[in-house]
């Protein structure tokens, strides 16, 4: 069979597509998270009041066993509901956090439509996840954020690495499996 394929030439292609599927899954995956991020940050003032009335209902154990996290989200909706009363143009800040994560998210279009070539949206994403972590722990530290609070805050950074560092690599092999291709 002069000319025909050989049957591992036909799985790398296949292994290609195999991991561009894979890039996609997390990527969107990835984009989700980001998104939902940027919108839960327009209505804060909305999610602290339906937060501290879950803490508090009669059913709630909160108050026994976590009566600090009690403290602290009735603190921050507190403050915050004094602040946007007295100066809502505070909100304004929050509204760009969430405009910068939707943006972000835009970002990561390139990745998903085109991995190898925007595989420099990885490592930016990446970096800014590892930001995340001295981020939260001088700025929490300065601020008064509690620990707990800082370690939740640091958990988006550490978490959100994964798929990045799954996707990056991904991408790598990708890019190996077609330098070995043969060019037709």
């Amino acid at each position: 069979m002069t000319g025909s394929i050989p049957p591992g030439a036909r799985s790398e292609p296949t292994d290609v597509a195999r991991m561009h599927r894979h890039v996609r899954q997390w990527l969107i995956l990835f984009i989700v998270g980001l998104v939902v991020s940027g919108v839960t940050a327009f209505p804060l003032e909305l999610e602290l009041r339906l937060g501290a009335a879950v803490l508090h209902a009669g059913w709630s154990p909160f108050p026994q066993i976590a009566p600090d996290l009690v403290m602290w989200v009735d603190r921050v909706h507190a403050a915050l509901v004094d602040t946007y009363g007295r100066y809502p143009f505070m909100a304004y800040g929050t509204d760009w956090l969430a405009f910068a994560h939707l943006v972000i998210a835009v970002a990561f279009i390139g990745p998903l439509r085109d991995p190898v070539r925007n595989v420099w949206v990885i490592q930016f994403g990446m970096i800014a996840c590892v930001g995340v972590v001295p981020l939260a722990l001088i700025a929490g530290g300065i601020r008064g954020i509690p620990l707990g609070w800082q370690l939740l805050d640091m958990s988006f950074g550490v978490i959100g690495i994964i798929p990045l560092v799954v996707v990056y690599r991904l991408i790598r092999r990708i890019e190996q499996a077609q330098a070995a291709l043969p060019v037709l």
